[in-house]
């Protein structure tokens, strides 16, 4: 088995003067995004890689995930800003076997779109949430049943949780 984590940046500001890839977190951004990191860390949810999208949004929730995570590998990755969900897939299939616990920290639609293709088995509560919206902060946690990420094929994948920062707040 592999488990996939697919966050989604935290609430990012809209400064006018600014481009997209410069935006940064807002102020509720900057609050939730180490609550994720808290809830990942009491489930047990450390990645031994992590991917993040080189936008200022994103690199910031990575730097507020990250101190809960106990030191998890990353690097950012030109390929994430914006992507798709098949190019999401393509950087997934392209990661070393010998990585359990994989995490995307990126951008929607591709993160939506992607963890929507796995998401068909699982947590019926969370599938409904993620087919619902999937917010700023959202984090999806998929099991794969695949023993190299190579095999790494929708819709074989099960929903174990959806978190989000209103379901922390819970």
């Amino acid at each position: 088995m592999r488990r996939l984590l697919l966050l989604r940046h935290a609430k990012s500001d809209w400064p006018a003067d600014l481009e997209d890839r410069q935006r940064p977190l807002s102020e509720r951004g900057r609050r939730d995004a180490p609550e994720v990191g808290r809830a990942m860390a009491k489930a047990k949810l450390f990645p031994a890689l992590a991917l993040v999208s080189p936008a200022i949004r994103t690199r910031e929730t990575w730097e507020l995930v990250s101190p809960a995570l106990q030191n998890p590998g990353f690097r950012f990755e030109d390929r994430l800003y914006g992507a798709a969900a098949n190019v999401m897939l393509d950087l997934v299939r392209d990661t070393p076997a010998e990585i359990e616990t994989l995490m995307l920290v990126g951008h929607n639609p591709g993160t939506e779109t992607l963890a929507r293709a796995f998401a068909m088995s699982g947590d019926a509560d969370a599938i409904r949430r993620i087919n619902r919206k999937y917010p700023t902060a959202g984090l999806a946690v998929l099991e794969l049943p695949i023993n190299d990420w190579k095999k790494a094929a929708p819709p074989a994948g099960r929903l174990e949780m959806f978190l989000t920062p209103k379901t922390l707040d819970a």
